[in-house]
């Protein structure tokens, strides 16, 4: 299972963590200097979760991020599901 949210699409980004040492020169040292950079990845914040579909009587389980929960909240979980299955999405 892809680590992929079915309503908002966020899914994991690359980046770098960057090791740094030096004294600021805001503190009279030279200057701060990387000394070396690792590739590391930002995953999304995801659940899975069950929500009650009242439409077709039915729990229907997603895998959301924390943000699409709110979503969810604000616009109601029908018009959500319309849209997951227009764009062909089995739910």
């Amino acid at each position: 299972m892809s680590k992929r949210c079915v309503v908002t699409g966020r899914h994991p980004v690359k980046g770098r963590s960057y090791a740094i040492r030096g004294i600021a020169k805001k503190k009279k040292g030279i200057g701060l200097k990387i000394t070396g950079i690792k590739k590391r990845r930002f995953l999304p914040n995801l659940i899975k979760k069950r929500v009650w579909f009242s439409e077709e009587n039915r729990f229907v389980t997603l895998r959301l991020s924390t943000n699409a929960l709110r979503t969810i909240d604000k616009v109601g979980l029908p018009k959500i599901i319309r849209n997951l299955r227009a764009q062909g999405v089995r739910v």
